[in-house]
């Protein structure tokens, strides 16, 4: 590694540890010429990066923003936290890669995140739905509330038996 001031390709290892989930290593380094500690990211680049097919078959690089950006806009207001929400975005974009090789159809992405949500907070969800969904009435969104209302509720130390996919 070069040092940023002297351009020196001798360090040292100071410190290590993985940050954002094990995705990424920081190492703190020190030069041994000019004695300048700096800090390195390694992480792993995917030369295969996920394409999103839109609904009129255009595709677009997987944007995590944009995902992100659906989940704060149905979350409004809502008593949910940033670290829920940043849960969300994470744990669809994990399974998103894991599931799929090159390409992913944008409404796959919407219903992992309209799942995610349902979970979290039901306002938040029907928020999402009615843009996702694209309701065309007030009947499709009165249909969605009603089959929402019906879903039992765990309690409050029960645990779920099957993941819903």
């Amino acid at each position: 590694m070069l040092c940023p001031r002297c351009g020196a390709d001798n360090d040292k290892v100071i410190d290590s540890r993985s940050s954002d989930g094990g995705a990424v290593i920081r190492r703190r380094r020190e030069c041994l010429e000019c004695g300048m500690r700096f800090t390195t990211y390694e992480q792993i680049r995917s030369s295969d990066r996920l394409m999103v097919v839109k609904k009129d078959g255009s595709r677009v690089i997987f944007n995590r923003a944009n995902v992100m950006r659906g989940i704060v806009a149905a979350c409004g207001k809502r008593p949910v936290s940033e670290d829920a929400k940043e849960a969300v975005c994470e744990g669809v974009e994990a399974e998103l890669h894991r599931d799929f090789d090159r390409e992913v159809p944008s409404v796959e992405i919407g219903r992992r995140v309209a799942a995610r949500l349902r979970e979290i907070d039901q306002i938040a969800y029907i928020r999402y739905a009615s843009e996702y969904y694209a309701f065309r009435d007030l009947d499709d969104l009165v249909d969605e509330v009603t089959q929402l209302q019906s879903r039992t509720q765990p309690g409050p130390n029960q645990s779920s038996l099957f993941e819903e996919k």
